[in-house]
């Protein structure tokens, strides 16, 4: 029998391996302040100093979460109605009330379908959704850049996963015509903007494929929810709402609240409720978080656009003045990829160093090979923080 030193000594050799490949993760000591970064690093005489960095890290695309103008307005008229603050207990016991319900029912109106349902995370979400969904019967056709949580809910499920080129909707075709008929369910999964890429999925051409070859599609919007399509997302914005199954979202980025959610079919908003275990077996989200979320997309975000016009115009800007640089994507998430991890985290550090907070991302959140500097934008930024970090980085060498 091994010992519990043996155990470690394997764990401690697979962190030196990440080290010594330049993939070693760290939680930093962080602080955000509204489009900033106050980063505590520690000096070599032990002390810590603050550094204040314009934050291009945050998937907090509209600034949400530091409007506090937003906040203190909602604090007013959550705390003034008595509401409770959490509610410890699964949803399907005692976890929940009117908001959870007032909120999946704007949902279903926004989105124009049937029902929605609140889940814990956009992880949350995937799992439980592919894992309940399909079975070993079953096949998935993924986007080979989909997110690791549609991966893992479909590898629980133990249904047979074929992956397709990126975006590549004639790969997908061969695929289907040559395996979808081997499987009883089959289901096509996409995201709308890639996380990682900051590219768009043809929704139009995936419901094509759909409905040619009889299997569900599956659209997450984690990352476009909120900004595309007058703040609904990208199947609305290319007129594809009716011809998408399912589609998840989350609160966690644009909405800058917690959370995520499905909207669907009621039957298959049902089939959820008594079937997926990450809903079942997982304590609510917390009330407040819920209310916020609610506020946010009905006082603000579904409201009017100025906020989404603000984040295109700083898009804009950005990849024009950066046009000598290969920037992937269309969107304002604008990765610089340069393939080897040490060039990735040097760059990283060289940014920071000058007030710039744009991390490393590596294997394994991208493939091998493409470490990247993933460049997000967000709403609360101006004109004149894109015109620096362009001139800086158009004169790093890489």
């Amino acid at each position: 029998m091994k010992s519990s030193g043996e155990c470690f000594a394997f764990y401690s050799n697979a962190l030196n391996e990440l080290k010594n490949h330049s993939s070693f993760r760290q939680i930093r000591d962080i602080k955000q302040d509204g489009k900033y970064i106050i980063l505590n690093e520690t000096q070599n005489n032990g002390f810590q100093t603050p550094k204040k960095l314009l934050n291009f890290s945050s998937n907090d695309y509209l600034g949400i979460s530091s409007d506090t103008v937003l906040r203190n307005s909602f604090l007013k008229e959550y705390l003034s109605s008595g509401a409770k603050i959490s509610n410890p207990s699964a949803r399907l016991l005692c976890g929940t009330n009117s908001v959870y319900k007032e909120l999946e029912e704007f949902l279903s109106k926004v989105f124009n379908k049937e029902r929605a349902l609140i889940f814990n995370s956009g992880y949350h979400g995937n799992v439980g959704v592919y894992s309940s969904l399909l079975n070993s019967d079953d096949v998935v056709f993924v986007d080979k850049l989909n997110h690791a949580s549609i991966i893992d809910g479909i590898r629980l499920s133990k249904a047979q996963i074929i992956p397709y080129k990126h975006l590549d909707y004639e790969d997908l075709r061969a695929k289907l015509a040559k395996y979808r008929g081997k499987y009883k369910k089959a289901i096509i999964s996409s995201e709308s903007l890639f996380s990682m890429d900051g590219d768009i999925a043809d929704i139009n051409k995936l419901a094509d494929l759909k409905e040619e070859f009889d299997t569900l599609l599956i659209i997450d919007e984690a990352h476009s929810f909120g900004v595309y399509g007058d703040g609904v997302g990208i199947c609305k914005e290319q007129n594809a709402l009716s011809r998408v199954d399912l589609i998840l979202a989350t609160f966690g980025k644009a909405i800058g609240s917690y959370g995520a959610f499905v909207v669907g079919s009621g039957i298959l908003i049902d089939y959820l409720i008594n079937f997926a275990r990450s809903f079942i077996f997982s304590t609510t989200l917390p009330e407040i978080s819920v209310a916020f979320s609610y506020f946010a997309l009905r006082e603000c975000i579904l409201k009017n656009n100025a906020l989404q016009k603000k984040l295109f115009l700083l898009n804009d800007t950005l990849r024009t003045l950066l046009k000598e640089r290969e920037i992937l994507g269309e969107s304002y998430i604008a990765p610089v990829v340069l393939r080897e991890n040490e060039k990735a985290v040097m760059a990283s550090k060289t940014l920071i160093k000058n007030g710039f907070y744009i991390l490393p991302v590596r294997y394994p959140t991208v493939a091998k090979n493409t470490a990247r500097l993933r460049i997000s934008l967000n709403s609360g930024m101006e004109v004149e923080d894109i015109k620096r970090l362009a001139d800086f980085l158009n004169g790093m060498k890489f």
